[in-house]
């Protein structure tokens, strides 16, 4: 097997640099949507329902910032069981109330604007990594942003800033137990969803078994690695983790079908049985509240290890592995940059052209900051194109919104549901039911006249659009191709460890099952990290052919991995 070079210079020519082209055609092109973007919708409609028409009742509506900041936590943590949920959410919650709070002392104790979008773009800064470093998923920074940016310039005495952060703690509290309600009724829901999707995936990859397709392969690694770091959250005394557990390994098997002839003892698969087979497993997970059984003799025949797992040490969480993410030459440190330098020169271009609302300047350019540079390109667009047809649905609905705050509060929510349906399809899809939800929320608490807003808001996102791009292009990630050589180190010297473990005297233990997931995590982070690379519009030429040799050596290695942890067929 070709070795990979253990350092990210070492024996390394100089590259030449090169220029990748912009795509715009597939920046608007629609996709199917996302299974389960109801279960964040709903949740944060019901979150911010109970505390507006606590304040509509009150006569309070100018309070309905605050409120908002903790119930749109209910929008976070989805994927995760409810034990991890519970923690994360308590997590998401505390840091937004820490970012509010920063943000209103500010706000009362500094009255330059342009110091104000300042502080507000380091601290798009800071969310940006730190969510990015957490891996904390949809809906990333952003949210905390919005709320943060928006806070550093409300009005504010010291006196005010208890009562506002308790409101903030009381919305917070009550997204939390939106989230944590539909365990009283599916406790096991996360982890089975999961499990379903890595199934689906192998079903996927057994119809084109035939074919050995890379990118099947791909995605099912992905989709079963993201579901044993779910189970892994899984407390280890739940009724359903073992079974969950033998299931998720019925689905690995499908890594090992093209790998070679069908082992000592088991009989060859039928491709398209087992396509059928694990598409019921997971019907039958996402339906049904009993654990679909498998039998132990067609476990046995699909590569089914009933070793117990444990995780890799890469899979480490907390405070350490959080700051190790961010560490010297992280590549998140250049995002950072990224994203304080863009915020900053966007909101001081809105102070500059006389908008009243920088901090709209802001959010746009931190939202436009993605992991390279193509990506932000296609956010740029879409952000753009979503933002001014928002602008032109909400001038539409200005009789139905100034006919009151029920109206307004209504709308409101009914944007938040549409967005999350919208969003997964394309963001400048649901661009155009934040926006007017955004624009409602400023509405709340102001007496600005609409055509006003709607020119400032436009004025905003073009600023931000604008110069948050040209800091992206301008502030390249060069370490972006580091990040390759350094993940080709790790899948070498797990493929390495995996090698050990299938020598003829090696018998399955726990080290197989640790060695197959370690190469399987390596595996994956190596596409991401090509996948970053690849997308830097000015940079140093990809090790295309280390890439392709390890991944197909990985792949295999992967599969007789998950051949070698078999038990044999039963009579």
């Amino acid at each position: 097997m070709p070795k990979h070079a253990s350092s990210p210079h070492a024996g390394v020519p100089p590259r030449p640099q090169r220029v990748r082209p912009l795509p715009l055609r597939t920046t608007v092109q629609l996709r199917r949507p996302v299974d389960g973007w109801h279960k964040p919708a709903l949740s944060a409609a019901a979150a911010l329902a109970v505390p507006d028409v606590t304040l509509l009742a009150l006569g309070r509506m100018d309070l309905v910032l605050y409120t908002s900041a903790g119930a749109m936590c209910a929008l976070y943590a989805h994927g995760l069981p409810y034990a991890a949920r519970a923690r994360t959410l308590v997590r998401v919650v505390l840091c937004m109330v820490a970012s509010l709070g920063a943000a209103l002392l500010a706000g009362s104790l500094i009255s330059s604007p342009a110091l104000l979008v300042l502080l507000a773009s380091l601290l798009a800064a800071v969310h940006k990594m730190v969510c990015d470093a957490t891996r904390i998923g949809p809906p990333g920074s952003l949210i905390l942003t919005f709320i943060a940016a928006s806070a550093f310039f409300v009005p504010q005495h010291l006196s005010q800033l208890p009562l506002h952060l308790a409101l903030a703690v009381g919305g917070g509290a009550v997204a939390w137990l939106v989230c944590m309600a539909p365990a009283l009724v599916r406790p096991q829901g996360p982890e089975r969803i999961a499990v379903a999707r890595a199934l689906e995936a192998a079903a996927g990859l057994w119809r084109a078994e035939r074919t050995g397709a890379l990118p099947g392969r791909r995605a099912t690694a992905t989709a079963v690695n993201a579901a044993w770091h779910t189970l892994f959250l899984v407390p280890s005394g739940s009724t359903d983790r073992a079974g969950l557990e033998r299931l998720l390994v019925h689905a690995e098997s499908a890594l090992a079908a093209p790998a070679a002839e069908p082992a000592a003892g088991r009989p060859a698969a039928d491709p398209a049985a087992e396509a059928q087979r694990c598409a019921e497993l997971a019907r039958s997970l996402r339906r049904d509240r009993s654990l679909p059984a498998i039998s132990r003799t067609a476990a046995g025949s699909n590569g089914v290890s009933h070793l117990p797992r444990l995780p890799v040490p890469d899979r480490a969480g907390g405070v350490r592995a959080v700051l190790a993410r961010l560490r010297p030459g992280s590549p998140l440190l250049p995002i950072g940059a990224r994203v304080a330098v863009g915020c900053t020169l966007a909101g001081w271009a809105s102070l500059a052209v006389g908008v009243g609302h920088p901090y709209w300047a802001v959010v746009t350019a931190a939202s436009v900051f993605q992991a390279n540079t193509t990506l932000t390109w296609q956010r740029a667009v879409q952000r753009l194109i979503g933002n001014l047809l928002g602008l032109a649905l909400f001038f539409a609905l200005l009789p139905l919104i100034h006919t009151g705050h029920l109206a307004m509060v209504l709308l409101a929510l009914t944007f938040q549901i549409g967005a999350e349906a919208l969003i997964t399809r394309n963001y400048w899809l649901g661009s155009i039911c934040v926006t007017p939800m955004a624009l409602l929320l400023t509405e709340f608490g102001t007496t600005v006249p609409a055509r006003t807003l709607i020119s400032d808001r436009a004025l905003d996102t073009l600023a931000g659009t604008l110069v948050g791009l040209a800091c992206c292009l301008l502030v390249t990630n060069r370490r972006a191709t580091d990040r390759i050589h350094q993940a080709l180190d790790r899948v070498t010297a797990a493929e390495t460890t995996a090698r050990g473990v299938l020598a003829p005297d090696a018998a399955p233990d726990h080290t197989a099952g640790w060695a197959r997931d370690r190469l399987a995590l390596a595996l994956v982070e190596l596409r991401e990290a090509v996948d970053v690379a690849s997308g830097e519009w000015w940079q140093r030429a990809l090790p295309s052919e280390h890439v392709a040799s390890a991944e197909l050596h990985g792949h295999h290695t992967l599969s007789l991995l998950v051949r070698h942890t078999a038990p044999p067929v039963l009579a």
